[in-house]
């Protein structure tokens, strides 16, 4: 396990019973260097959304464990944060909520001189992504082929 995975790790494990008595869901945790600064952020969301005032109550309560138990080497600037609309879908429980939605799938290569894909998600495993196109074309897509999964959203 790579540090930044042990951080992320022990952050989710942390933060969990916070989220759980507050009734907020972990959506993600990431360790990542920007620029010369590194940032630990933690997205939350509920049935609803999540607001500013959430955000704050979480990030006291976790601040607190992060100094308490002290376990991130140098120094880092902790987030709290909702999803927000393009956030990419990685983990199964985002395939789980997205079932039914419109995604917007960008490929590594062209397929039939296309990158960018959309489509309903009716199905996804391990290894493939599944759409039904507008067209009603059903479309498998590899994981492995896919730079970007997201909820597609309109203006």
């Amino acid at each position: 396990m790579s540090q930044r995975e042990l951080y992320e790790s022990k952050t989710e494990e942390l933060i969990q019973p916070i989220l759980d008595r507050m009734g907020f869901e972990l959506v993600d945790v990431e360790y990542v260097k920007e620029g010369q600064e590194f940032y630990l952020r933690a997205y939350i969301d509920k049935p609803g959304g999540i607001t500013i005032d959430d955000c704050v109550a979480v990030s006291r309560e976790m601040n607190e464990l992060l100094d308490e138990k002290d376990y991130i080497s140098g120094t880092y600037t902790f987030e709290v944060s909702s999803p927000g609309l393009g956030r990419p879908l990685k983990k199964e429980k985002d395939y789980v909520r997205s079932m039914g939605k419109e995604l917007e799938i960008r490929t590594y290569k062209a397929i039939d001189k296309q990158k960018e894909f959309y489509g309903i998600l009716t199905a996804y495993d391990q290894d493939t992504v599944t759409i039904v196109t507008e067209d009603e074309e059903t479309l498998v897509f590899n994981k492995s082929d896919i730079a970007l999964i997201r909820l597609a959203f309109d203006f």
